[in-house]
């Protein structure tokens, strides 16, 4: 009898990898497919398994190295895929015993293979021990040891270590592979805090309080859309320090305010919250599906001073030429501040990317601050910490045009430049963002 969790996992990391498929999507859809015959427990491991071994994929494939003397490439996809599962249920998970993994292992080559691989499964994984793991790889310097030993991109150390110190990087790197915590804001145009903790804790679920006022970090909770919290809009879930881009572009009421790369609506749903419904947010992006997902968002939530546009951020839109009191400009980026929950970035993005990139970033920010009235506030912001995507883009477009930055008054965080510049790197609790606001000079 094969392990229903385990093969669901399997199934799903082999469509992964076989139509580049990103992990979250090709989940959701094959839980919705077989809900019938997966319960809370089984759902709960499947994600366990699949975002774990993507996660800490290439330091799984560096003990498989180690072991086998078959090259990787010549593994079938699902052998290979088999033995990631495996080695990182021994390696990263505690409750697991190791004779359950390889038996299961075995049962699964045995399905998915033959009697060969079922034996080629077996010998690697039994050879394999928690114990033995900083003697699984051969390492020549800090920045392959970082790379293996955190399942993260020779590359994306290299970047890091531009602005870092190798301690620095280690723990960046390292937080990038924890789980992500669940943040919820709360939607003060329907409810307000007591009521939504008092809702939870009749539902036994624990909480703590978030950095920012409006936001709790909720515990052990699955399935959130499925809460009647989240179904009456009562709450959203949204990371922190995406909540605190929108609170430092400080909206007042009645202004006219602009989100130029929308979707799914989180910002623009937390602006017209701060300003009690009362104003006037377009919601930009470029394509009509994601547009959708923007007005799905406002609608559970009670928003309606939200309307959506289909428009290229990157092209210039001349009716809407200095029309806009604020502007939030949340750039498309490699997001290497949202590892933890999109751990598929790593495998996707590539060194050349970083110049297709901010070249984007750069001519969004040019053509987006054509909106904006004189005197107006637009606030960049992306989940990346690359220098290249945060700081450069913003000092070279200062350089070119009238604007200033302006100072952040919010009182937060680290690595605050003379509150002119917020970089926030992944930690326990949050993701990495950059946050910077600029104003357009009044001539």
């Amino acid at each position: 009898m094969i392990d229903k969790a385990r093969e669901s996992a399997l199934r799903i990391l082999y469509k992964i990898e076989k139509e580049d498929g990103y992990s979250n999507i090709v989940l959701n859809e094959y839980i919705n497919q077989n809900r019938k015959e997966l319960n809370a427990k089984d759902v709960g491991f499947i994600s366990e398994l699949v975002y774990g071994t993507i996660s800490w994929k290439l330091t799984i494939d560096e003990i498989i190295k180690k072991y086998s003397k078959i090259k990787l490439k010549r593994i079938s996809v699902w052998i290979l895929n088999i033995l990631r599962i495996g080695i990182y249920q021994i390696i990263f998970l505690d409750k697991v015993p190791k004779s359950a993994v390889v038996n299961e292992a075995v049962n699964l080559a045995k399905r998915y293979g033959h009697k060969s691989s079922a034996n080629f499964v077996n010998a690697i994984l039994r050879k394999i021990d928690k114990k033995d793991y900083n003697e699984f790889f051969e390492i020549k310097n800090d920045i392959e040891r970082i790379s293996k030993t955190t399942s993260m991109p020779s590359w994306i150390v290299e970047e890091l270590l531009k602005e870092k110190d190798i301690k620095e990087v280690q723990k960046i790197c390292e937080n990038s592979n924890l789980k992500p915590k669940i943040n919820i804001r709360i939607n003060n145009i329907k409810t307000n805090k007591i009521e939504v903790e008092e809702e939870l804790k009749k539902q036994n679920i624990e909480y703590e309080q978030g950095i920012l006022e409006d936001f709790l970090i909720l515990e052990k909770v699955k399935n959130i859309e499925n809460l009647d919290l989240f179904k009456k809009g009562y709450i959203t879930v949204q990371d922190e320090m995406a909540g605190l881009i929108s609170l430092v572009l400080n909206p007042k009421e009645n202004e006219k305010i602009l989100d130029c790369c929308s979707a799914p609506g989180g910002k623009a749903t937390y602006i017209a919250e701060l300003i009690k419904n009362r104003g006037e947010i377009e919601a930009w992006d470029i394509h009509e599906h994601r547009i959708a997902l923007v007005e799905q968002n406002a609608k559970r939530l009670g928003v309606t001073c939200i309307s959506t546009k289909i428009q290229d951020a990157s092209k210039l839109n001349e009716e809407k030429i200095e029309k806009f009191d604020k502007i939030l400009l949340d750039v498309p980026c490699l997001g290497i501040g949202v590892l933890k929950r999109k751990p598929d970035i790593k495998w996707k993005r590539k060194k050349e990317d970083v110049e297709e990139i901010t070249k984007l970033q750069y001519k969004i920010l040019e053509i987006c601050s054509n909106y904006l009235k004189k005197g107006g506030e637009l606030v960049y912001s992306t989940c990346s910490i690359l220098k290249e995507e945060n700081e450069d883009i913003i000092n070279k477009f200062l350089n070119n045009n009238k604007f200033e930055l302006q100072k952040i008054k919010l009182n937060f965080g680290q690595n605050i430049d003379d509150n002119k510049f917020i970089k926030l790197y992944q930690n326990e609790k949050n993701d990495g963002f950059f946050i910077c606001k600029l104003i357009l000079k009044e001539e």
